[in-house]
């Protein structure tokens, strides 16, 4: 008998041929490393993953530099990013003032984190869950008047590392929030990488029913090792979209032993294997990985570019 995590489906691999992978490795994928990068060097990676196809990049963080000096400049590698018809760059944005420097640096998505844990969206954020909702109602409503499209993703959607397991419901009702304000997609996000299978299931209709209609992205850390089986649990439940950051690197500054999101070209090899499109060249983005491992002076934790493609 065919094993499928998500019990009793017919897996949607079958017919979705095509998903978007969308690069967090400029922002996610650097924000914990010990190197910090000069725009210049975040510039040139950005470049090679567009080079190698990619067309959807989280290229920075309007954060305080003070509190993520990984991220400073973000003005900088916004006015030096290859322009090029049908790529489109998001900013990570957590209040009004990030979103009035994400719309003046021109970019074509404002990406907003909410936690769902309250513990972690102070430590993170410096304000509560509802707290930042209200705020995120402010900048959904600004985004939408400056045309900029606005999602959403929620933080800590299965696990908190001060909490521990997160209600499904608490993640419901913030994306229903999200819809409600007019998000145009929604990201759950498995921040700390302690999700299985079963559970992205359970989250993905869940999240639906709460927001019909809007389309779903996926952000999975592989701190325990499941990152990828998550992100096909994801596949097989029809999201739009997969975060993944070349080389696997990655992890959040505010939460304790994060480690790397799933690594780009492992997951392009997992789903081209599948039979699934991307539109990427996953070579070339094993080469990039290698590449800033260089940069970073640190192994990277992507295992295609040690092996190879077969």
């Amino acid at each position: 008998m065919q094993y499928s995590p998500c019990k009793g489906d017919i897996s949607k691999l079958e017919v979705e041929l095509h998903t978007t992978v969308l690069e967090v490795g400029p922002r996610d994928g650097l924000q914990n490393e010990d190197r910090v990068l000069p725009p210049d060097d975040r510039i040139a990676f950005i470049a090679r993953c567009v080079d190698a196809g990619v067309r959807r990049i989280e290229a920075v963080s309007f954060v305080n530099p003070k509190r993520v000096p990984q991220m400073a400049g973000a003005e900088e590698v916004m006015a030096g990013v290859p322009r090029r018809d049908g790529v489109s760059y998001s900013g990570l944005v957590l209040n009004r003032r990030g979103l009035d420097r994400a719309l003046a640096a021109g970019v074509d998505e404002i990406n907003v984190a909410v936690p769902a844990s309250d513990t972690f969206c102070v430590r993170n954020q410096g304000c509560t869950t509802s707290e930042m909702l209200d705020a995120w109602d402010g900048i959904a409503a600004t985004a939408a008047d400056a045309g900029v499209p606005i999602g959403m993703t929620i933080a800590t959607a299965f696990g908190c590392p001060f909490e521990g397991d997160t209600p499904p419901a608490q993640v419901a009702e913030l994306a229903r929030r999200a819809a409600g304000a007019g998000a145009f997609e929604i990201a759950v996000a498995d921040t700390i990488g302690v999700g299985v299978p079963s559970e992205v299931c359970e989250l993905s209709r869940r999240v639906r029913e709460a927001a019909p209609g809007t389309p779903l992205r996926f952000h999975f850390h592989n701190t325990r090792n499941t990152g990828y089986a998550n992100a096909l649990a994801a596949l097989d439940e029809g999201a739009a979209t997969l975060d993944a950051s070349t080389g696997g690197f990655g992890g959040c500054p505010f939460a304790p032993a994060a480690t790397g999101n799933i690594a780009t070209e492992d997951l392009l090899y997992a789903l081209h294997r599948s039979g699934v499109e991307t539109g990427v060249d996953m070579e070339r983005v094993a080469e990039t990985g290698t590449w800033l491992a260089g940069l970073l002076g640190t192994p990277a934790p992507a295992l295609l570019g040690r092996a190879g493609p077969f």
